[in-house]
């Protein structure tokens, strides 16, 4: 056997492991969506709570207005929507690409580990809220959202693992920042969504 052929025999075996083990649909122009919602999203939210012209500097007492919660709230609720349904839509594309299922026990151990953080940080973070410490709010976003991307890498691609460290360092800063946790979360889920949805794309030609 040539050694051309045996390198393209172990890049099949490889491929065929990974396609077992790791759930490889996941789609970069999801992540550059997200990060476009994300964007708009906080955009809206600082014509809301910040006057014009007032920077980023701590506005809690804008925030306990009852008449500012519920739009906020509707924003961040459709932000994650859209950026939950692009994202499905996107990789169930790109599984049938691949001429692969998207829902596998490999995609469900994923949304599993997923899950737990995320599902645990959404309690704390309303929990912070019925207390009304709406100053850690954007800290406990990120700071969740980067340990479940961690969680989840393991079934999935590496990246992944990196922008969950990228999303923990914003979330610390913002802990200890809480007058700019507008400008961090902008970062964590507009900027870095986008930066890494790109490098996805390019890199595995999605």
């Amino acid at each position: 056997m040539e050694e051309k052929d045996i390198y393209s025999e172990l890049s099949s075996i490889r491929n065929l492991m990974e396609r077992s083990s790791k759930f490889i649909s996941l789609s970069g122009l999801s992540g550059v969506m997200a990060g476009v919602y994300a964007l708009i999203g906080a955009f809206i939210t600082y014509q809301i709570v910040y006057p014009t012209h007032a920077g980023f500097q701590n506005r809690l007492f804008y925030v306990t207005d009852h008449e500012v919660i519920f739009p906020l709230f509707a924003i961040a609720v459709a932000v994650l929507f859209l950026s939950i349904l692009t994202g499905i839509w996107l990789s169930i594309r790109q599984a049938k690409k691949k001429e692969e299922k998207f829902w596998n026990p490999v995609s469900k151990r994923l949304l599993t580990n997923l899950a737990i953080p995320l599902f645990t940080g959404g309690i704390f973070i309303l929990i912070q809220i019925l207390h009304q410490n709406y100053g850690i709010v954007a800290s406990a976003c990120l700071i969740f959202y980067g340990l479940s991307l961690i969680a989840g890498s393991h079934y999935t691609f590496s990246d992944v693992k990196w922008l969950g460290f990228c999303e923990l360092i914003l979330g610390l800063a913002a802990a200890l920042l809480p007058g700019y946790g507008l400008l961090f979360w902008a970062l964590g889920f507009g900027v870095l969504h986008i930066i890494y949805g790109a490098i996805m794309h390019f890199k595995y030609k999605q």
